[in-house]
């Protein structure tokens, strides 16, 4: 038998598991939260949205931003089913699955400039032509009510034909947030902008800079799946 004894191959593994942090409660690691459970976070909110009863349910799928052409998209759903095949309002919901790169479009200008969102992303502000420091993709660019809101779905300048985050929420878009890519952008930020916070506390940093009406759920490749799967809602990826 060879010189490692039982007792010496344990005290040798255990000084292994804790050089990597595996025994010490106070890394980092021990300290994230990557995966949330059931309690952590809105599912009741998550299971009516699975749960509404809208005749027609769709359900975008969307990672790249692609300069947010997929935000037209989901107006030119909006405007087929109700316009074009009759479908009252009432009765058509579309959920906007955004993780990957579009998990960002999720939050707010403060996380924009804070973690520089724009130069990593490569999003360009059109007012600048420099990398946006500001989420360009949310705020309303026509009023959805009021003297000067048109109801002509032919107007460019009407509700029916803007294709902004907070437009589309007033035409009941229900955008989603992944807790799980907001982790992993987290380390991404941490170490590209050489932060001396931990990707945890950024998480919370974020977490409590989403843009109004946001719903964040736990994982995004899974919420698709129960939208699918239970909520019958149609899937589409653009």
């Amino acid at each position: 038998m060879n010189s490692l004894t039982r007792r010496s191959f344990v005290s040798s593994a255990a000084a292994s598991m804790t050089a990597l942090g595996l025994l010490s409660g106070s890394t980092p690691a021990a300290e994230s939260q990557l995966v949330w459970t059931s309690s952590e976070w809105n599912l009741t909110e998550f299971n009516r949205l699975m749960q509404n009863p809208a005749r027609i349910k769709q359900v975008y799928d969307v990672v790249q931003i692609g300069n947010g052409k997929f935000l037209n998209n989901v107006k030119n759903s909006l405007n087929g089913l109700h316009f074009g095949f009759g479908v009252p309002k009432d009765q058509i919901k579309i959920a906007v699955a955004a993780h990957g790169p579009t998990n960002m479009l999720s939050y707010d200008d403060y996380v924009w400039k804070k973690y520089q969102i724009g130069e990593w992303l490569n999003v360009k502000d059109p007012a600048t032509g420099q990398p946006a420091e500001k989420n360009i993709f949310y705020p309303a660019t026509t009023p959805s009510s009021g003297p000067s809101a048109s109801s002509d779905p032919n107007n460019e300048h009407s509700i029916y034909q803007a294709t902004s985050m907070q437009n589309l929420q007033a035409r009941g878009v229900q955008f989603l947030c992944c807790h799980t890519a907001t982790e992993e952008q987290a380390r991404i930020l941490v170490r590209r902008n050489k932060l001396s916070q931990s990707p945890e506390e950024v998480v919370k940093d974020m977490l409590a800079h989403t843009v109004p009406g946001i719903l964040v759920v736990a994982s995004m490749v899974a919420a698709i799946a129960l939208l699918q799967a239970e909520g019958h809602y149609t899937y589409i990826t653009v």
